[in-house]
């Protein structure tokens, strides 16, 4: 027998050692195979979980199936076989599976079925927070509601034999009273806690509330008992977001929830001006929601509809009031307004009759005499008009004002009819407003246009005192038609800002900065701002503020050059880099976003003059001079457009002595923050107003440009830095928030701590 082939059955043979089983001697237990009676549902996906399960393993029987893990579950079961007849050598028409599962022995790895006895120990432990975990999928266990039966379904044709070897390698032992935590396919939701449409339901309620789908599984523990857990993300803040899980381990905890959630989706839908629920996290990791300031449990939630409907009482009540007082300064306004009318009117006869009498000279003689004599009849009496309105004023008096009963409880229900009505009143009330604010304007026109008028009637009636000046005066060359009235003013309207979103808007700002930093800064300032993004910031902040120590300055030039040695900059024999920023070709072609460029990334030991000689008082004012290049380059550059950045520091406030570098995008902040053990983060956001003095970290910050093939933007980094001693900063809000942070976020059974961000909100103006 050739070596390799020696070697093979060697492994083989440590393998099924491992194992645990002798192919010569099969043990009854594999060999007693039960009929399934699987019946194969006509609409079901394989990829989403509904249950997970503790299973004893005894009771799970191995299938075999020449198929791969992605077929069709009717093919794979079509397929299948017993364990037993491939690992029976002796019967003709088993042999090719016999073969088959040779090579599966041989091609498994014994650390990988170790990994799985690792994750089964510690799921055997604690179920992972998120219930599911990395190798879930390898698991093929279905139930068999017709026999009440577990059954694993292997392909035989995957490449990843991990679980099935271990199942079997469980119940090869002696003891098979162990259980394993898997998800088991082809099942439905028990309903024993929430019917099917309720599932569907929560689902919907919840991507309202976090426009995040959530995964709902059902979950039995070790004693059988089965919990709701549900599994998302919900945005904490902003764009922030931040896992939460959801436990109901009752029908009657189902139940509140169910209707707590089923209560808020109704409000929110049917009322969304006045009903828009947030969430945030709770301290065990589960979602919360708020309205305002107010957290809304399903405990509390009959006093919390009870109060918001007084609250609508009295809104109606203010919007009635305002309906009724408005409505009659709106009568009044169209008694004004018709009494112009007339008014005016009057006056455009007289006028055009005027215009057209002194055409002729019998007309001129007939307007003398016509309208010699002053007349009051053209101003109408406000009682004549007002008759005309009074039908309707009766009318909205006599409308009946519909009470509401006094109860000591109100439903959900009749929250929603009483904020329809006041969305209606309200609505009512905009639409007088509007109609009042229109009838001022053609109130302040029509006056205007009834001053002309007269004045223009006056200049006819000063000529009427003899007939000989009144012809002089009628054959003038004067203005053939009524002078208008002022044109309809209308009010300034505050300038609408855009808001800035960093996902959408941040290409376009980077370029924009990147092209006015290039061309205002020098490569002294780029150089010293690049300085910022590296360890040395602190020692320039200590130095900034003149709160160092001589050892402080000693530590840090120790570090550097250590590292320039390691980076192979300096050797420990040489005085001087002679490299100076070139130790890079820069014919070789580097890529920014996808983008080519031949450019040199920046060196800080070239800015900083690094060499085996660098003295501390030489490093301490190579310092002091990246500070006052910063200082001035802060001078040149200010921001295009309002944009708010964000900090995140530690138990501390924002000190403005300091070189700050904060973040145009929130969550790098969090993230960065949620990673130090302190539980509370102190979370500043500024809201940059345009023009305000900021150096941004764009790509020129990072590279020098002297071939001219940098790619313009803002692609490294999302930083920008910002001298808050010269902002005037208003606190505008203050608020909280909780996020989950797992201590290994690869890791399905990493520790889950749960954080606590104080946000504090200021608007800012230059000093």
């Amino acid at each position: 027998m050739p070596k390799k082939t020696v070697e093979k059955s060697e492994t083989i043979k440590e393998k099924l050692e491992y194992l645990g089983l002798d192919l010569d001697k099969i043990p009854k237990s594999i060999k007693q195979y039960k009929p399934l009676e699987f019946r194969i549902p006509k609409f079901y996906d394989e990829k989403q979980y509904r249950q997970y399960r503790y299973v004893p393993i005894k009771d799970i029987q191995i299938l075999l199936s020449p198929t791969n893990r992605m077929d069709e579950i009717e093919e794979k079961y079509k397929k299948a076989s017993p364990l037993a007849d491939y690992l029976d050598s002796e019967s003709e028409e088993n042999i090719l599976k016999h073969t088959t599962f040779l090579n599966m022995l041989n091609n498994f790895n014994i650390e990988d079925v170790e990994k799985v006895e690792e994750e089964q120990t510690n799921l055997n432990k604690k179920i992972p927070f998120k219930v599911k975990y990395e190798n879930n999928y390898l698991w093929q266990i279905y139930y068999s509601e017709n026999t009440d039966r577990y059954f694993m379904l292997v392909p035989t044709e995957d490449s990843d034999y991990s679980t099935f070897f271990y199942l079997l390698r469980k119940q090869l032992e002696k003891r098979r009273t162990g259980k394993i935590f898997v998800p088991i396919r082809n099942v439905e939701y028990t309903s024993e806690f929430f019917k099917k449409s309720e599932f569907e339901d929560v689902e919907n309620y919840l991507w309202l509330f976090t426009k995040d789908w959530p995964l709902i599984y059902e979950v039995f523990d070790k004693n059988d008992s089965l919990s709701i857990q549900i599994i998302g993300e919900t945005e904490v803040y902003q764009k922030i977001k931040s896992p939460y899980r959801i436990k109901l381990e009752s029908k009657e905890e189902a139940n509140d929830f169910y209707k707590l959630l089923k209560a808020m989706f109704i409000l929110q839908t049917e009322v969304p001006h006045y009903f828009e629920f947030k969430t945030n996290i709770g301290k065990s990791g589960e979602i919360e929601f708020f309205i305002e300031d107010r957290k809304i449990e399903y405990g509390n939630i009959i006093e919390w509809i009870n109060s918001e409907y007084l609250l609508g009482v009295d809104k109606e009540t203010e919007a009635e009031e305002l309906i009724t007082k408005n409505s009659k300064r709106l009568q009044e306004l169209k008694v004004e307004i018709a009494s112009q009318e007339i008014e005016y009117l009057a006056k455009e006869k007289q006028i055009s009759t005027f215009l057209e009498c002194k055409k002729t000279f019998f007309g001129k003689f007939k307007y003398y005499f016509k309208y010699s004599k002053k007349k009051n009849k053209n101003k109408p009496k406000a009682e004549e008009i007002e008759n005309n309105n009074i039908e309707d004023e009766e009318d909205m008096e006599e409308l009946p004002k519909r009470r509401k009963t006094k109860k000591e409880n109100y439903n959900i229900e009749e929250l929603v009819a009483l904020y329809k009505e006041i969305d209606g009143k309200e609505t009512e009330l905009k639409n007088i407003m509007m109609d009042i604010n229109s009838l001022k304007l053609k109130n302040k026109n029509m006056q205007k246009k009834i001053e002309n008028a007269t004045a223009y009637i006056a200049e006819i009636d000063s000529h009427k005192k003899s007939i000989f000046e009144f012809w002089k005066y009628s054959n003038k060359d004067e203005m053939s038609s009524l002078p208008e009235g002022e044109e309809e003013v209308v009010n300034i309207i505050k300038k609408i800002t855009k808001t800035f979103d960093y996902e959408n808007d941040l290409e376009k700002l980077g370029k924009t900065i990147d092209k006015m930093q290039r061309k205002n800064l020098s490569k002294e300032e780029t150089d010293s701002i690049y300085i910022t993004t590296t360890e040395i910031l602190p020692l320039l902040n200590k130095i900034k503020m003149n709160d160092f120590q001589p050892k402080d300055i000693e530590n840090a030039l120790k570090d550097i050059k250590k590292e320039a040695v390691e980076e192979k900059i300096l050797s420990e024999k040489e005085e001087f880099d002679i490299f100076g920023g070139m130790l890079q070709d820069s014919t070789k072609v580097s890529k920014i976003n996808n983008k080519k460029h031949r450019e040199l990334p920046k060196d800080k030991f070239n800015i900083l003059e690094i060499s085996k000689n660098t003295k501390q008082i030489g490093f301490k004012m190579s310092l002091e001079n990246v500070i006052s290049n910063i200082k001035t380059a802060l001078t040149k550059i200010v921001i295009p457009e309002d944009v708010p950045v964000y900090k995140a520091i530690i138990d501390d406030k924002i000190d403005d002595r300091k070189i700050n570098v904060f973040d145009i995008n929130p969550e790098n902040e969090i993230n960065k923050a949620i990673k130090e053990e302190n539980s509370k983060i102190n979370f500043y956001k500024i809201n940059l107003k345009e023009g305000t003095n900021i150096v941004s970290y764009t790509n020129c910050i990072f590279f020098d440009n002297q071939n001219k093939t940098l790619p313009v933007g803002q692609d490294l980094s999302t930083n920008i830095l910002v001298d808050v001693s010269r902002l005037n900063l208003t606190l505008k809000n203050k608020s909280s928030f909780k996020i989950v942070k797992f201590e290994n976020k690869h890791d399905d059974f990493s520790k889950v701590e749960i954080k606590t961000v104080n946000v504090f909100e200021f608007d800012s103006e230059k000093n």
